[in-house]
Formats: C-alpha cells, structure tokens, sequence
C-alpha cells in the first residue's frame, strides 16, 4: 500500500512538472517589473535586476518593464508573461515565491517558497529568491509557439487597432490641413512677391520631435554599479556617481560636496561650494 502511494505521488509530481513547463513553453518573453510591492523603492537590495538575471539564466528573455519592448511584443503583448515576487510572513525566515501571469491575468507558475535564515536583509532576499528560482531550473524551459497564444493576442488587441486606425484617420486630417496651410502661405508668397528667405514654414513632425526630446533629455537614468549607481541622461553620458550610506534614500556623490536624497517622494540634490548651499530638483528614475 505504501509503495502505491509513492508511485502515485512521484506520477503527480511528474504530471504537474510537464503541464507547467508546457504552458510556460508557450511564452517567449517575462517581463520583470522596477520594484516589487514588499520593497520601499526601485531595485532595492537590486531584486529586481537579480529576478531578470535568473530567468535569462535559466533560458528565459527577461525584459524590464521601462526597457523598450522587441516589435514582436509590441504586436502581441500575449507573448510575455508578467512577474510578482511575493513576500510571505515568516517568523525566523525570509520566504519568496516567483508568480508568473499571462495578459489574461491567469496564474500560469507558481515557484516553490525559497527561504533563507539570514539576518542581513540583502542577503536573504537573495538567497530566498536564488531558492525559490530552483523551480524554473527543474523545468528546463524553452520557447515553443503556440497558436492559441496568438488567438487571444489579436482577440486582446482588436481595440487596440481600432484606435490606431483611428489615429491615421486623424494623422490624414492634419495632413490635409497643413497642406492647405501650405498652399495658402504659396498664393500670399505669390500675391505679395515674398522672397523664400522670408517665408517661416510651419512646424513639420521633425521639429515636434524635436521639442519632444528637449524636455525628456533632463530626465536621468540610475544603473546600478559596486557600492552605488551610476546616473546617466539620455545621450547615455555619465553625470554622476552616487555612493551609498546607511540612511536609506540618501547618496553621496562622488568627488563633490553633495548629496542626494529622497524627500516627499521627490529627489533633490545639495550641493556645498564653500560659501554657500544650493538645492535642486532631480528627475532620476532608479
């Protein structure tokens, strides 16, 4: 009797390990978010740059969530799955489960409860989210299209391309209208026998685009390095080193009388010269 129910046990066991991996197969990207609802801020203890670094190591095609998306995810959001890293209450123990959605919402993995004895908040994070990444490590994923995956895409973004249908309409009216504008600054030009270095062309996509990445160019980028961030801009050109201290939200930057700190929900940076001390706003996104 005992050895019938071993089998039984181990045929379950079997069972549940091929069905996850088969629906796991189906999807070729995980998406990763920028912090998990149990941290405080982005990447804190750097969990989230951990969690994309495991699944592309156990052979997924891990993405953060602000990374610029391949086309082929952009046409089928159906293609990835969406991560959650949940916390559980533990007494003595650090514990973390791995939860993978689908665009339907539905839970498609579920990870073992990794767990870890540590004190030091860093490292039992990371040894519990190693632990409960052993999972993925037993199922041996690999991407495998699957035509129903497909179906519910072009389902899901039936709206989608409505609206984008929609926009060209839009696009086609404006283009009309400037063509008019066009014609009209033409006829005045004639009219008035205005020479070309008089005429002021109205403003064309390029020059839109143009304003459009003056004002996200102040925007900054936190990358993670030993002992701190390094902070870039668009260009990517490298501003600033931060160093960390033991407040949290609160950095030293490097070869300055400064520091940058979090307060309100906004990051500002001081900055002592000798004489006199300056504060401003940041836009950094960690």
């Amino acid at each position: 009797m005992k050895t019938k129910f071993i089998f039984v046990l181990i045929f379950l066991c079997i069972v549940t390990n091929t069905f996850s991996q088969t629906n796991l197969n189906d999807y070729k990207y995980v998406i990763v978010p920028n912090s998990f609802d149990f941290l405080k801020y982005e990447d804190q203890y750097q969990l989230n740059s951990l969690t994309k670094f495991l699944f592309n190591k156990n052979g997924f095609t891990a993405i953060m969530e602000d990374e610029v998306f391949l086309q082929d995810l952009v046409d089928n959001g159906c293609l990835a799955l969406r991560t959650k890293v949940e916390k559980l209450n533990g007494l003595f123990k650090t514990k973390l489960v791995v939860v993978l959605r689908n665009c339907k919402n539905e839970i498609i993995f579920k990870s073992k409860v990794g767990e870890s004895r540590e004190k030091d908040f860093e490292k039992a994070y990371h040894l519990a989210l190693r632990d409960a990444f052993n999972s993925f490590e037993a199922i041996k994923y690999y991407y495998k299209p699957k035509d129903n995956i497909i179906a519910v895409s072009n389902e899901t973004n039936a709206i989608t391309n409505q609206e984008i249908e929609k926009l060209k309409e839009e696009k086609e009216t404006l283009k009309d209208k400037k063509k008019n504008k066009v014609e009209a600054i033409k006829k005045v030009v004639e009219k008035n026998n205005i020479t070309e270095n008089e005429i002021i062309e109205p403003a064309n996509e390029f020059e839109i685009a143009k304003t459009q990445n003056k004002k996200q160019s102040n925007i900054l980028y936190a990358q993670v390095i030993e002992n701190g961030f390094q902070v870039v801009d668009s260009t990517p050109k490298v501003v600033m080193i931060l160093l960390t201290t033991p407040k949290q939200d609160v950095f030293i930057v490097k070869d300055k009388s400064a520091i940058v700190y979090k307060e309100d929900g906004f990051w500002y940076l001081s900055e002592n010269n000798g004489s006199t001390t300056t504060t401003k706003t940041l836009k950094i996104k960690f």
